[in-house]
C-alpha cells in the first residue's frame, strides 16, 4: 500500500447495527488482495469498505475502484483518505438494494465484486448478487466461516441447503482460507473465511425455468427433517420422483443440484405438455 492510501483520518467506531468488524491484520489484507488479483482496467466494486483496509491496496493495484457504503459516518473519512485517487467513486446506499446490472450497463465491463460482508446481511446479499450474475465476472468475500462452509458444502452433509444449491447452480465456489477473530477490531466471536464465487457462463445443469427451479429448491428444503414425499407433496407425486431415479423417502439435504434440476425440469416439461394438450383440444 502506498503512503498516501495508508494515511488515516479519525474514523467512527464499529456499529453493531451494521454488523461492522474492521479488518486490521496487514498479513491477512495482503493475502486477500493477492487472491483478488486486481488489475488495471478491472471494474472493481467493493461492498462496505468500512475504514478502507482493502480499499487502499486495491486502488494501488488497479488504479480505480467504486465502493458501496451505507454508514454515512464513514463516508467523509473515506473521501479524505482517498481524495487524490481520481478514479475512486463512492455510492452511498444499501448494497441489498443496489442495481448491479445497471452499473455494468454503463460501460459494458463485467463487475468484479469484493467485500468484507457484515454477518447480518451476508446471505440475502449473496442472493441479491446472484440475480445480477450475468454482469459479474467474479466475487471475493470475507464471510462468517459457517456461511462459507454452507456455500462450499457437498450433498449429504449438515451444511448442504438452499444457499449451497442456489449458489452452486449459478457459480463455481472456492473456499480459500480462514481468517481468525484477531484480525478484526472489534474481534468477532467466530472465525471468518474468504470465498471466491465465479458465475458460470452456462450452468452445468440448466433448468428450463430458473424461477421454478428456485421455488422447487425452497419447497424441498422447507423442512429439512421431512422426506421429499412430504416436502414436495402436491407438487410432484412419489412415483414421478421414482421415475427420475430419486427415492421419495430421501431427505432434501441428500439431493444434488443435478437431481433438483431434474425434478424442476420434469415439472416444467409436464406443464408444457399439459398446455399443448389443452391448446389442441380447444
Amino acid at each position: 500500500m502506498s503512503t498516501r492510501s495508508s494515511e488515516r483520518s479519525p474514523m467512527p467506531r464499529a456499529r453493531k447495527r451494521f454488523g461492522q468488524n474492521f479488518l486490521r491484520d496487514g498479513g491477512v489484507i495482503s493475502r486477500i488482495v493477492r487472491a483478488i488479483a486486481p488489475r488495471a482496467g478491472d471494474r472493481l466494486i467493493e461492498i462496505g469498505p468500512g475504514q478502507g483496509a482493502l480499499t487502499g491496496p486495491i486502488l494501488d493495484a488497479a488504479g480505480a475502484l467504486e465502493v458501496i457504503e451505507l454508514d454515512r459516518d464513514l463516508i467523509p473519512g473515506l473521501r479524505v483518505q482517498f481524495y487524490d485517487y481520481p478514479e475512486f467513486t463512492i455510492h452511498e446506499g444499501d448494497a441489498l438494494k443496489f442495481d448491479f446490472l445497471e452499473l455494468s450497463r454503463q460501460d459494458g465491463r463485467p463487475l468484479r465484486v469484493v467485500g468484507n460482508l457484515p454477518y447480518n446481511i451476508s446471505t440475502p446479499l449473496i442472493f441479491h448478487l446472484l440475480t445480477a450474475r450475468g454482469a459479474i465476472a467474479d466475487m471475493h468475500f470475507m464471510l462468517q466461516k459457517e456461511v462459507v462452509e454452507r456455500l462450499a458444502a457437498e450433498p449429504g452433509g449438515p451444511d448442504w441447503g438452499r444457499l449451497s444449491v442456489m449458489t452452486q447452480y449459478h457459480c463455481e465456489v472456492e473456499s480459500l482460507f480462514v481468517v481468525p477473530p484477531g484480525a478484526f477490531v472489534p474481534q468477532p466471536k467466530v472465525d471468518s473465511a474468504i470465498v471466491r464465487l465465479t458465475p458460470f457462463a452456462e450452468p452445468p445443469w440448466p433448468a428450463n425455468d430458473e424461477r421454478h427451479f428456485a421455488d422447487v429448491v425452497r419447497q424441498a428444503f422447507g423442512q429439512r427433517r421431512k422426506t421429499l414425499r412430504n416436502n414436495l407433496k402436491g407438487t410432484i407425486e412419489a412415483d414421478a420422483l421414482a421415475s427420475l431415479g430419486i427415492d421419495p423417502g430421501r431427505r432434501p439435504q441428500t439431493l444434488s443440484v443435478e437431481e433438483l434440476v431434474a425434478i424442476s425440469n420434469h415439472l416444467t416439461g409436464h406443464q408444457s405438455e399439459s398446455h399443448s394438450a389443452t391448446e389442441k383440444t380447444s
